[in-house]
């Protein structure tokens, strides 16, 4: 397991600067619906899942069940940053990308513009709660399903 975390650092890393990225595009003002696609911490994970499959089978020798167990840390953790960030948007009342409807697979952003000109008020604490916590356990699971995806695409890389 530590030989594991040693290998996540650089992903690691990223997601951290992911994170705080995303986190700060919304009270700079940069609105939903422009910038949700940028530091977008969901296609980050899903291609490190792969990647780090493919170089883990060629590279470190690692065997199908290594890959999977790996991508599940790379989404489980991916989704504790996201869950904790969405607490800190709560905790700090702030309108984020984290506590955004969209965000939250509660709304489209055609419905958040109406309700937002209707100063309707945003999502309640224990739905987004509920929404992050099903996201931890499903997107992880999808996690690993990737990195068993790039095990098997790791096949085509060069030994060496």
């Amino acid at each position: 397991m530590t030989e594991q975390l040693r290998l996540l650092r650089p992903y690691l890393l990223l997601l951290g600067i992911f994170s705080v990225a995303r986190f700060l595009m919304s009270p700079l003002g940069v609105p939903y619906g422009r910038g949700h696609h940028v530091f977008s911490i969901v296609t980050m994970t899903a291609f490190s899942c792969v990647f780090y499959g493919a170089f883990v089978r060629r590279w470190r020798g690692q065997r199908l069940m290594q890959a999977i167990v790996l991508g599940f840390i790379l989404g489980a953790t991916s989704q504790l940053a996201i869950l904790l960030m969405t607490l800190l948007s709560y905790a700090l009342s702030l309108e984020t990308y984290f506590n955004h409807p969209i965000a939250l697979n509660l709304r489209s952003l055609e419905a958040v513009d109406l309700l937002r000109a209707t100063n309707a008020t945003p999502v309640e604490f224990g739905t987004a709660l509920a929404q992050r916590l099903g996201g931890l356990i499903g997107n992880s699971i999808f996690a690993g399903i990737l990195g068993a995806i790039g095990w098997t695409i790791g096949g085509l890389l060069p030994e060496k």
